[in-house]
């Protein structure tokens, strides 16, 4: 039998204390909600709604009906469909980040990401093994915002044949989003049964929504795609500056999106995204990767499948600007964490400090640390041909197991082998240039975009992704 490593940070009456006082959040003081057709939605279902002051209060009974009816489990597919992320089955599941106003360059120089590098982030995340869903990494400024979902979208589909995520924008910009959808899957229902994305809702901490964010939910439930529900409060900032209290506030933030996706359309597959940040006083800046991040990572986590759903957290991030020690450092430690708490999906990789950039490089050091961390949630498994007393007995006191048979059947799986992290004697590094490991990250980039693969649409789908492409133009002549 195999051991399984697991970490938590709350007990048993922790985590009903935490939902009592979400739920009396909600109750209580409930949420602001900008959209008129949402308002009618939570009134008839019962809640207690102040229309003119956009104020909605939610009894726990609604928040219980919306988590029994919430789907649990959901599967997001690419192109060529065994390559998926499957959701609340025990799989955990890396993507790279939707979108980044600003691209980090390999010489350091930052500046506005354009389409081409929505291709370059979609090739890279297309290449790495690791990697299970391909982020956008860019939010393009050559495309104007009335199109620019639509556009990356469709660059996305093009270059990968993984599932894709970026940022969706608004309603009808959705829609055209949705038929794209619709034609790499082949029809709207093959689009339902092997959806290629995810939604992804984020409350504006503390207990608003974005009026867009949740007009567009009423175009991708018609499928309907999964939602990811993720606000980032801030501990000190949107939210209360106790660990605690920041828990509290963002399981009511993520409670309250629930039941919203389930009043738009109950069923709805939904992924709990417990994304809380500290705030660095000294700095005014988020922290993305501080000791503080792994531990409420670990906690809402629990959180999560405390609801029975499937969860998103923010670790396996860097305050760091560069492949350095402190990336290392912080990367390792909370992706390490929040894999052995047991979420679902972790994210978003790929980014340089706290979003002042996406970057490759950054990408291509954290599937490294995947490697490392997924060899650890392995463990080891314990039986009669691991214990391997016969080989013992045959070496003997001073034998040695190199040459065995034994050794040669599990050398590969017993042992994690990096492709970037430097294990080579002193002189073998010597000669090879005695190479740190961001230009190692920065040669294996280099590689992966030299040998790239090129996956065409089929030209039926090709011209029907350049007639919804008019169509989104046209939206901004």
């Amino acid at each position: 039998m195999s051991s399984e490593i697991r970490l938590r940070v709350l007990d048993a009456e922790n985590l009903a204390r935490l939902d009592e006082a979400a739920r009396s959040i909600l109750e209580r003081t409930g949420i602001e909600l900008p959209h008129e057709e949402a308002l009618r939605l939570f009134a008839d279902a019962g809640a207690v709604v102040d229309h003119p002051a956009r104020r909605v209060r939610i009894p726990a009974k609604m928040v219980d009906d919306s988590l029994r009816v919430a789907g649990k489990r959901f599967t997001v597919y690419g192109r060529d469909r065994s390559r998926r992320a499957e959701f609340g089955v025990g799989k955990r599941n890396y993507n790279s980040i939707a979108g980044e106003a600003h691209w980090l360059e390999p010489s350091g120089r930052r500046r506005f990401a354009t389409a081409e590098d929505v291709r370059t982030a979609a090739t890279l995340s297309d290449a790495l093994p690791g990697i299970t869903i391909a982020g956008a990494m860019a939010d393009p400024h050559d495309i104007p915002a009335a199109s620019r979902c639509v556009e990356v979208a469709a660059l996305l589909l093009e270059s990968t044949t993984k599932p894709v995520t970026f940022w969706f924008h608004d309603r009808k910009s959705a829609a055209l989003v949705m038929e794209l959808f619709a034609a790499v899957c082949g029809s709207p229902e093959d689009l339902r049964d092997y959806p290629p994305s995810y939604a992804f809702l984020e409350p504006i901490s503390p207990l608003r929504f974005p009026r867009d964010g949740v007009d567009l939910l009423f175009e991708t439930a018609k499928a309907p795609l999964p939602v990811s529900i993720g606000p980032m409060a801030q501990s000190g900032l949107s939210a209360p500056v106790t660990l605690a209290g920041t828990l509290a506030q963002e399981t009511a933030e993520i409670l309250a999106g629930i039941c919203l996706v389930q009043l738009i359309r109950p069923g709805t597959p939904v992924c709990f995204g417990g994304i809380p940040h500290a705030f660095d006083m000294r700095t005014t800046q988020m922290i993305f990767a501080g000791p503080e991040q792994a531990i409420m990572a670990v906690a809402m986590t629990e959180m999560g499948k405390h609801y029975g759903l499937p969860v998103y957290i923010n670790v396996g991030l860097t305050d760091s600007k560069r492949v350095d020690a402190q990336a290392g450092l912080e990367i390792g430690a909370t992706l390490l964490m929040g894999a052995l708490a047991g979420a679902d999906i972790f994210g978003h990789l790929g980014i340089a400090g706290v979003d002042q950039a996406a970057s490759p490089e950054m990408l291509i050091f954290q599937h490294e640390v995947i490697g490392y961390v997924e060899r650890v949630c392995r463990s080891f498994q314990v039986d009669g041909e691991t214990l391997a007393l016969d080989e013992i007995n045959a070496a003997g006191p001073g034998g040695m197991f190199i040459a065995g048979e034994h050794t040669l059947r599990h050398f590969r799986t017993e042992t994690w082998y990096p492709e970037i992290l430097d294990r080579s004697y002193w002189d073998q590094w010597e000669r090879g240039g005695r190479l740190d490991t961001e230009t190692r990250v920065r040669d294996r980039l280099n590689t992966l975009l030299r040998e790239r693969d090129i996956h065409p649409l089929p030209g039926e789908t090709a011209r029907e992704f350049g007639r919804i492409l008019a169509a989104a133009r046209k939206q901004v002549e």
